[in-house]
């Protein structure tokens, strides 16, 4: 039997979750997950549009469905690390189960642990010994390089390579197209910005844009 799914986020992301969801049940003789609906606080109309274009149930706020949550199954499609943080720990507090959920066409090798609450879309290549923390996102075709550990709420944006031995402390975002090089170290908190190109260690909460990348701003 299918277990209940709810999924946090009616934006791009969201759909790209659901989009894995479903084939991920595609491709089981039974299906994995019973999708209960979207939650979200401010969805554009827009977003509305496509769910239920879709035929898939809008629940309302997050705040309104607490009930719903507890003991069930949920995702957070959401691509900022800071805002799925903070509803994670609010959901998991009223006893939500964070739901790991791999697309079928994504690569991953030996020895890899993917931790509660992480979402790894169609065709990303995650090579043998990596470790990716609590809610972590990797989007379409990205790449994660062996030996590289990812801690939570960290997010790899499409087509971004981390290259091997690479740790990316927690709430970091690697954008669109941007390579981490081997063996450095991403700072907790930082923003690798689309198309750039780390060939040093990044600070905490540092913004790096650029080939070779260049330090824009930094957050205390």
């Amino acid at each position: 039997m299918a277990d209940g799914i709810i999924v946090i986020g009616a934006g791009g992301f969201g759909r790209e979750t659901l989009d894995v969801i479903a084939a991920i049940n595609a491709s089981t003789r039974d299906s994995v997950w019973d999708v209960i609906g979207v939650v979200d606080d401010a969805p554009a109309e827009i977003q509305i549009e496509r769910l239920r274009d879709r035929e898939i149930r809008l629940l309302g706020g997050i705040d309104l469905n607490r009930e719903l949550f507890d003991g069930t199954h949920y995702t957070v499609g959401i691509g900022s690390p800071g805002a799925r943080s903070r509803i994670a720990e609010k959901v998991e507090a009223w006893g939500a189960l964070p739901a790991i959920l791999v697309h079928p066409t994504a690569v991953v090798g030996t020895r890899v642990a993917i931790a509660a609450g992480s979402v790894v879309c169609g065709g990303a290549q995650i090579s043998t010994n990596v470790q990716l923390g609590r809610h972590v996102q990797v989007n379409p075709g990205a790449i994660i390089g062996h030996d590289s550990v990812l801690d939570d709420f960290v997010s790899v944006n499409p087509g971004a390579i981390v290259s091997g031995e690479v740790t990316v402390s927690g709430g970091t975002l690697v954008g669109a197209g941007a390579i981490v090089l081997q063996g450095l170290a991403v700072g907790a908190g930082a923003t690798i910005g689309a198309g750039a190109c780390a060939t040093r260690d990044v600070d905490p909460g540092t913004v790096v844009v650029g080939i070779p990348a260049r330090v824009l701003e930094k957050h205390s």
